[in-house]
């Protein structure tokens, strides 16, 4: 299996090549697949929340839907089963502590941002959790293609 991974300064790039190279177990391009709908997730929370105070703040618009608390629920709620099955996964099978580590700690800061009222602390521990929720996904994904 070549390798898949292209290294610049201290940010590591997983190459498209990677999850369709022929050489590259289905198993593994699972596992990376997982990884890139946690980052996808985590992006989409961090869209809603500049979203947010963009549309809210800045226009007055959309607070009943933006700022529902069921949405934040639902968003966490995905966040854990996708970190839970792609890290956890990844976890047990290369046996890294620090994807599961980072992702952990980012989870634990978008569950910190469902306790503080809406505003300013609860856009920067979300922010902050998602940032550390792809991180962590990132690492996973490197060490899963790196197998």
């Amino acid at each position: 299996m070549g390798n898949n991974l292209a290294k610049c300064d201290n940010v590591t790039y997983v190459t498209l090549n990677a999850m369709q190279d022929p050489n590259t177990p289905i198993r593994l391009q699972r596992r990376a697949l997982l990884d890139q709908m946690g980052i996808g997730v985590a992006g989409l929370c961090a869209l809603h929340c500049v979203a947010t105070v963009v549309l809210v703040s800045g226009l007055g618009l959309g607070g009943h839907f933006l700022l529902s608390p069921s949405i934040h629920r639902f968003g966490l709620a995905l966040a854990l089963l996708i970190a839970a099955v792609a890290i956890g996964w990844g976890a047990l099978k290369h046996r890294r502590a620090v994807p599961f580590v980072v992702a952990m700690m980012g989870l634990t800061f978008m569950g910190g941002a469902l306790a503080v009222p809406h505003g300013n602390e609860e856009f920067i521990l979300t922010i902050i959790g998602v940032s550390l929720v792809s991180l962590g996904h990132l690492f996973n994904m490197r060490a899963t293609l790196s197998q």
